[in-house]
């Protein structure tokens, strides 16, 4: 499909005597006409960037979008704009599908006289023909989402060994490429468009609670210290609908092609976008990069996890990524409840006893940083630490003792 659009835009680039780009609605690159001038200084540095890089900063987006590119039914003539980047004119052409935006042609449009309007009607049937494909490839990627949720279901064995080798075969060539899997929850609603984020081969919706091998359900607090502690974007608690077999609360999957492993930004700048969509109360993460639909399930567990601890942590937001959690990739691991050593603090009544704890490990032990971190006095810090070893039996001076309470402090945020 790759080569029917370059055939498409070349077609274009033919047809009006200026080299075309094509992009998607997210302004990521599809393909390029090629640019044979002899003047150096005719190059756009936004269609090179979008050329070398594959993507358009946010200012040159905000600047074509203002034009209603993204309503509109025929060529659109934007100025330059050189505060936004944008150092010639252009002139867009809408790729349209049953009244829907999927795409962009775009064509430098500062030449004199420039295309007459006859070719520029012309042009804009060929877009019509490139919007079909791009809204096949959009159906494609919606059908998989069967195939897609039976690989991240099915129960290690040969059931999934069969869901593995049906997605294989639905995603074709490509099978064996790079992947990354990404997990936005809790999704409420219809499942996006596949466009949605470049690149994705499919998508699905599924509960999002406990699966094979995926451990604590990402609903459930372990104790009311993390209900406290878990901050604005902490996910709802089982009791207001945790994830089911009959329902419930659902996540968003996400199955994303990599061109390499430099390409993850974009894709986790359009995950972030999702999450913002799905409310406030959503959290989303990514799996290491992957090869082949053998390694989805572990890709997923990582997805989920990642979203967890974006939770917990929110630093690692907006899109928690697997590979940069540090101990959270342990953390998320751990079985379901709290350390019964612990349990006693972990309660309403004590608090502030826990998140002394917390910030104490957190900052090495060391009572000056903790008790200026907190705001007290050092005598008032180490009241609280004895009365924390009276409650959980442990003594701070032990090395391992201090390792089971910082461990249990930061689970119960999961």
């Amino acid at each position: 499909m790759k080569g029917d659009y370059q055939d498409l835009v070349d077609e274009i680039s033919a047809l009006l005597g200026v080299p075309a780009t094509l992009e998607n609605r997210d302004f990521g690159l599809i393909a390029f006409g090629a640019h044979d001038s002899e003047d150096d200084t005719a190059m756009d540095p936004v269609r090179t960037r979008s050329i070398l890089t594959r993507k358009s900063t946010p200012a040159v987006r905000a600047w074509f979008e203002a034009f209603g590119i993204t309503r509109a039914t025929e060529p659109v003539r934007i100025p330059a704009a050189p505060e936004a980047g944008v150092f010639r004119d252009r002139i867009c052409l809408p790729v349209r599908h049953r009244g829907m935006v999927l795409g962009y042609v775009w064509l430098l449009g500062d030449s004199d006289p420039g295309p007459s309007e006859a070719r520029l009607a012309a042009a804009m049937e060929v877009t019509s023909r490139i919007g079909d494909l791009l809204a096949e490839e959009v159906k494609a990627g919606t059908d998989l989402s069967r195939e897609l949720r039976a690989v991240l279901t099915a129960e290690p064995g040969w059931q999934r060994d069969m869901a593995v080798a049906a997605l294989r075969t639905a995603l074709g060539p490509g099978a064996d490429g790079l992947h990354v899997v990404a997990c936005v929850a809790p999704w409420r609603g219809e499942e996006p468009r596949v466009r949605a984020v470049p690149g994705t081969a499919a998508l699905c919706t599924l509960p999002y609670g406990p699966g094979p091998g995926q451990g604590q359900s990402p609903q459930e607090p372990a104790s009311e210290y993390a209900s406290e502690h878990a901050g604005p974007d902490a996910l709802p608690a089982a009791e207001d609908g945790a994830a089911t077999s009959s329902g419930g609360v659902e996540a968003l999957a996400l199955l994303v092609r990599l061109r390499s492993a430099d390409a993850l930004p974009p894709v986790l700048a359009a995950v972030s976008r999702l999450r913002e969509g799905a409310g406030p109360e959503a959290a989303a993460g990514a799996g290491a990069p992957r090869r082949g639909p053998h390694e989805l399930p572990a890709a997923w567990r990582e997805a989920v996890a990642a979203a967890r601890a974006s939770v917990a942590q929110p630093r690692l937001g907006p899109v928690a990524q697997w590979a940069s959690m540090g101990a959270y990739r342990l953390l998320t691991a751990l079985p379901t409840g709290p350390d019964p050593a612990v349990r006693p603090l972990l309660t309403r009544a004590h608090g502030e006893l826990a998140h002394t704890a917390e910030v104490f490990l957190d900052h090495a032990g060391q009572a000056g940083r903790t008790a200026a971190a907190l705001g007290i006095h050092r005598q008032t810090l180490y009241y609280r630490l004895s009365r924390i070893e009276q409650l959980t039996g442990l003594d701070l001076d032990e090395g391992e003792d201090r390792l089971l309470l910082h461990m249990a402090l930061k689970s119960a945020r999961l």
